[in-house]
């Protein structure tokens, strides 16, 4: 685990069979959040390293979900990332330009992040500074307002090799070196894409909710003169944005409204940012649905133990697993079989509250030894999320896991487990 920031970077290496002395490598994202100080210094060391330790070839490289956090390095240290060769390259379902759900998906969050990059616009000259710092942090996982994106950074990852498999939790188990990669998410299902926040008394809360998003919609196209939009206010109650200009001259408008703010006597009943109001709450949701696609992987090594690769997984994805099944040399493998067998777990979304299953994540996780956390609580705090990592799940965590729980910002725990402490890693042998 690469302790670059607030961010993901994993190297796995796998002894190959025949006595062959090189090592499967496995690489798992590479990136740390907007803010992080000479971000492009840190994140050439991490991939220099990398280079380093595997002679400069990846076997498998896998990018798990579109956010700046998990993908910055592929752009900001492109140039130590052309040098590395890779063999193939994973992506999750909803990165195939040929699923239909995919196109969904993808034209939405489009639609979202221009209405609320516009909405940003309006909160910054509305003067609104502490809502527009708050959307302008959430718009921040998809890349910087100027500058390369998350876009940017999978077409690198895309671009080093020919082979590329687009993952389903449908597909068999995929046998490499003598160790299992089942995919456990995302889920092909739009219902539990959406699902990111546990259940209350049965009550489902989702993500995205297109409502949500065209309600917002209609707000932008308002606010431009879009008339092909829907309308806050019967037409009849409306000027004409074609007249608009003119509302300044009449008596009515000048008294009410276009005084100095300080004097203006009905100033609250003006509704010009109004629908600006949902703009931090859809970008949470489509934060949050973006981290729900995120590719899940499970690791099982000849001896039976699994190692957990959850990325950013919220809750819908991981409910999806309780039902998933395969049939492996005659036998049933299910993912709660998978979650039992569990000895390492990258714990989910740097720790946040909705990224780690409770009943159905870490308590079957009976075997587990070694856990890590790729997060940094100073800087979580900055960009105002002051429970990442949760601490009842870090309690949780050090109760469950037998060896040892591994923070990015915080020193290596006494433990039994051969574990190497680096600034720019922690390695743990398992």
């Amino acid at each position: 685990m690469y302790r670059q920031g607030l961010g993901d970077c994993f190297l796995i290496s796998l002894p190959c069979d025949g006595g062959d002395s090189r090592p499967f490598y496995v690489m798992i994202d590479c990136g740390v959040i907007l803010g992080t100080a000479d971000p492009g210094t840190i994140m050439t060391k991490v991939v220099q390293d990398i280079l380093q330790v595997t002679g400069g070839e990846i076997d498998l490289l896998v990018a798990t979900h579109e956010h700046w956090d998990h993908l910055s390095g592929f752009v900001q240290a492109k140039q130590a990332f052309d040098k590395l060769k890779v063999a193939e390259v994973w992506l999750a379902w909803t990165e195939d330009p040929k699923d239909e759900l995919t196109q969904k998906l993808k034209k939405e969050k489009g639609l979202a992040l221009a209405a609320l990059r516009m909405g940003l616009s309006h909160l910054q000259l509305a003067g609104d500074s502490d809502a527009a710092t708050e959307l302008n942090g959430i718009l921040e996982f998809f890349g910087a307002a100027k500058g390369a994106t998350t876009g940017d950074a999978l077409e690198n990852v895309r671009g080093k090799t020919s082979k590329l498999r687009y993952c389903l939790p449908t597909d068999a188990p995929v046998e490499l070196v003598g160790a299992r990669f089942y995919v456990l998410g995302p889920p092909h299902d739009e219902k539990q894409l959406r699902k990111i926040n546990p259940s209350a008394r049965n009550k489902e809360t989702y993500g995205l909710a297109l409502n949500g998003l065209q309600m917002f919609m209609d707000g932008t196209g308002t606010a431009l003169g879009d008339t092909d939009r829907g309308r806050p206010f019967d037409q009849q109650y409306e000027i004409p944005f074609v007249y608009a200009r003119g509302a300044p001259e009449l008596d009515f408008f000048r008294q009410h409204y276009w005084q100095p703010d300080d004097t203006a006597p009905d100033k609250w009943r003006r509704i010009d940012t109004d629908w600006l109001g949902g703009s931090t709450e859809l970008a949470l949701q489509l934060d949050s649905l973006t981290n729900n696609t995120s590719l899940v992987l499970a690791i099982e090594l000849p001896s039976g133990d699994v190692l957990l690769f959850a990325a950013d997984a919220q809750v819908g994805n991981w409910l999806s697993w309780q039902q998933l099944t395969w049939t492996v040399g005659g036998k049933t493998v299910t993912g709660p079989d998978l979650l039992k067998r569990a000895i390492f777990y990258k714990v989910g979304h740097h720790g946040s509250h909705n990224a780690t299953l409770k009943e159905q994540g870490l308590e079957l996780m009976g075997r587990l030894r070694v856990a890590m956390i790729p997060v940094d609580h100073e800087m979580a705090v900055k960009k105002r999320w002051g429970k990442m990592p949760l601490d009842e799940l870090v309690t949780a965590l050090n109760q469950r896991a037998k060896g040892a729980v591994l923070r990015v910002d915080k020193p290596m725990p006494s433990t039994q487990e051969k574990v190497v402490e680096d600034p720019l890693f922690f390695e743990v042998t398992l």
